[in-house]
């Protein structure tokens, strides 16, 4: 077994929003902005075109541009990584390909979605892409969201492939976090923000998270504690993060609610989405607030002039050019 070395992408890795103006077209000066503001708090990498960068509504256009921006933002400070794939194979192939020659320094693919296939053509997705790029390639599991878990078996064979070094786990299986880690040497990023702390004490390199879009700072805390086997100051700031975790992570979509408490804290021009997704209904509103309303001395954040838009962030938009979702 081959441990990775956690400096190919760092640890504290933010799935990043995509801003946007109210008529749901990506603002680039917003993004600029949150992208040198999340590295400057302490994140070694930015996660665009992710789940929680609304990859399934952006063009591929865009998708490319975030990298790009995202490069010339980082000047060096951070890892860019693209997230956003797709379920159709040779579609995926072509977007990291030209995310690699964008300058990407990773990609993460996702469990094909909708599609359902076998295990088997997991493994076949995953080794094609690794391919057809020279870049390290992050493991995306996510069942909730593509219908199927990547299993046991299919991680440990994918993991001989020499570009195929991490894996995001977002189901929350400590057992098998467990497992993977002693079997396989791939890295392991949690991408279940609540989870972050239980992960790291497991073993795990990081985190790519999405409550990191609000709190880089808190989160980078959180892991030099760890690295430092100061196991209490860690859970101090687990604690300090529960709140703001579960207003961001259990009412609305994560995009919706990290974009909706962003705005209010003024780091983003608007909270607006494209549809289908919308901002939060007023009951859901006031349970992300309410949430907000608990948060206590989160490191490196103030909620103090927090000013919620609920009109702003009504709705959702149809961009002037559609997505390339096949």
């Amino acid at each position: 077994m081959v441990t990775q070395e956690p400096d190919v992408f760092g640890q504290v890795l933010v799935a990043l929003v995509t801003p946007m103006n109210h008529e749901g077209e990506v603002d680039w000066d917003a993004t600029e902005k949150h992208i040198d503001y999340v590295i400057s708090a302490g994140a070694d990498g930015v996660v665009v075109t992710g789940t929680t960068g609304e990859t399934s509504t952006l063009t591929d256009a865009e998708k490319i541009k975030l990298v790009e921006v995202g490069k010339s933002v980082s000047a060096g400070r951070a890892k860019i990584i693209t997230g956003g794939g797709s379920n159709e194979t040779a579609h995926a192939i072509q977007l990291y390909k030209a995310s690699e020659k964008a300058g990407a320094d990773g990609v993460m693919v996702v469990t094909p979605y909708y599609n359902k296939p076998t295990q088997a053509g997991i493994l076949t997705h995953f080794r094609l892409i690794a391919d057809a790029t020279d870049l390290p390639v992050i493991l995306y599991d996510i069942p909730g969201r593509t219908g199927v878990p990547i299993s046991h078996d299919t991680f440990h064979r994918a993991a001989k492939h020499p570009n195929i070094v991490a894996i995001k786990d977002a189901k929350g299986d400590l057992a098998q976090t467990s497992r993977l880690l002693l079997e396989t040497g791939l890295m392991y990023f949690s991408g279940d923000d609540s989870n972050v702390l239980p992960h790291l004490s497991l073993g795990a390199t990081g985190l790519i998270g999405v409550t990191a879009n609000i709190a880089p700072h808190a989160y980078r805390a959180m892991v030099d504690a760890t690295n430092a086997n100061d196991f209490r100051a860690a859970l101090a700031v687990h604690n300090a993060l529960e709140p703001l975790q579960r207003a961001i992570m259990t009412h609305v979509p994560g995009t919706v609610a990290a974009k909706y408490v962003l705005h209010g804290l003024g780091k983003i021009s608007s909270p607006r989405v494209r549809l289908p997704l919308v901002g939060p209904e007023d009951h859901e509103a006031a349970l992300i607030e309410g949430g907000i309303d608990q948060v206590n001395k989160v490191p490196g954040v103030s909620f103090d002039n927090f000013r919620p838009d609920r009109n702003a962030a009504a709705g959702g938009a149809l961009p002037k050019v559609a997505g390339t979702t096949r």
